[in-house]
């Protein structure tokens, strides 16, 4: 086999090349903060979720006003969910889309005349909350647990692991079922907490893999030996190595939350009347399935809605928060980025030759053609030489 130098590169290595090249000149000057904050706006999907999300956050909470534990804030809809007024077009919805008209009952009305789209953004309101409570102390809890089992392991991570086992092997429904049966009429804020309690689990055992991982670094390792305690060292040091996992996590916490409610409000396991959630609502109407289906599209539809609004979000947080997720650049950016890195350090070519033939002078073999392929010429380097070539052996 030969081996040379070929000054011209090969088109993976001038790919490559370019690829680093427009990485390095998006990402210079920036800190990781602004980093993951450009990853994220450029992740289409996560920020059209983000927007509908707000969207429906701000729509829920305005529209028909909020009501927790007796204080009372008006909202700009001219009806309240617990309100009953006279039935128009027999409840049907009043919205068209063409011409493009509202009308007094927009989702319609149920057979007891409630405006159903009151009846959706109260359930709205009281799913959200149970999401984002549930979400956030599942997530305090997976964290604590899994970062002190992950830095001390031994014993301490044997007791915790075991534990968090025996949660894992009882089924979340039951447990939400039982516990929702005894404080889904304290509210859905008491509700969200006891999901919490009990959705901790898949958290901790992220955060210990990500402990028992960063705990060997080099920077532990020095914090350690400058006399940092073990609270700053888990909580200053290893803890925002590990945010990345964290967040993510937290949004798929919270994504299955709310199907959870609604699942245990469909059940009767969730939030009691005289409060009502996207799931009760087509739990109270599953009767008038066939008769008024629009009682079932607008609670299911926003249940759809924030559950993949939230995975979308949680799914650009991923790509953003991981070094290993690039964007591919255009074909145009690559090779204006090729044109201006300059020259390419050279590559070695080991294919294998054309086998060359034998020299015969007279009746006798004077070269070979492995000596012709591998012969050195004595002679010095003229000028204007860049190597120095074979003899010719006709010469």
């Amino acid at each position: 086999m030969n081996t040379t130098v070929v000054n011209e590169p090969g088109e993976l290595e001038t790919q490559a090349t370019a690829e680093i090249s427009i990485e390095q000149k998006e990402t210079e000057g920036l800190s990781q903060g602004q980093i993951v904050r450009r990853r994220f706006f450029r992740h289409r999907a996560a920020l059209t979720s983000m927007i509908v999300l707000a969207f429906i956050v701000i729509l829920a909470f305005t529209s028909v006003g909020v009501d927790l534990w007796g204080v009372r804030i008006p909202g700009w809809w001219q009806y309240s969910w617990n309100q009953i007024p006279t039935k128009v077009n027999n409840g049907v919805p009043t919205m068209s889309l063409w011409p493009l008209q509202f009308g007094d009952h927009p989702f319609g009305q149920d057979e007891v005349g409630r405006d159903i789209f009151a009846v959706v953004m109260r359930g709205t309101q009281q799913s959200i909350m149970v999401m984002v409570i549930a979400g956030v102390v599942a997530t305090i809890i997976g964290v604590v647990i899994g970062a002190i089992a992950g830095y001390y392991g031994k014993w301490t991570d044997s007791v915790l692991m075991r534990f968090t086992d025996v949660i894992i092997t009882i089924p979340l429904i039951v447990i939400g079922a039982v516990l929702g049966n005894m404080f889904g009429s304290l509210g859905a804020a008491v509700l969200g907490v006891v999901i919490g309690l009990f959705a901790w689990t898949t958290m901790a055992r992220l955060v210990r893999g990500e402990f028992l991982t960063l705990r060997e670094r080099e920077f532990v390792d020095a914090a350690r030996v400058s006399g940092a305690r073990d609270r700053r060292i888990i909580f200053r040091h290893i803890l925002p190595n590990a945010v990345g996992v964290i967040v993510v996590n937290a949004t798929l916490l919270m994504a299955g939350a709310i199907l959870l409610e609604s699942s245990l409000s469909f059940l009767g396991f969730g939030v009691q009347s005289p409060d009502t959630s996207l799931g009760k609502i087509i739990s109270e109407n599953q009767a008038a399935f066939s008769t008024r289906p629009w009682l079932f599209w607008w609670p299911g539809i926003f249940i759809i809605a924030i559950a993949l609004c939230v995975n979308f979000i949680g799914d650009g947080l991923r790509d953003a928060f991981d070094p290993r997720q690039k964007k591919m650049p255009s074909e145009r950016a690559m090779a204006r980025a090729g044109r201006a890195g300059g020259p390419v350090a050279p590559i070695l070519d080991t294919t294998e030759p054309a086998e060359a033939p034998d020299v015969v002078v007279g009746m006798q073999t004077a070269f070979t053609g492995d000596d012709i392929v591998n012969f050195n010429d004595p002679r010095r380097e003229e000028p204007g030489d860049a190597q120095h070539k074979p003899l010719d052996p006709e010469r």
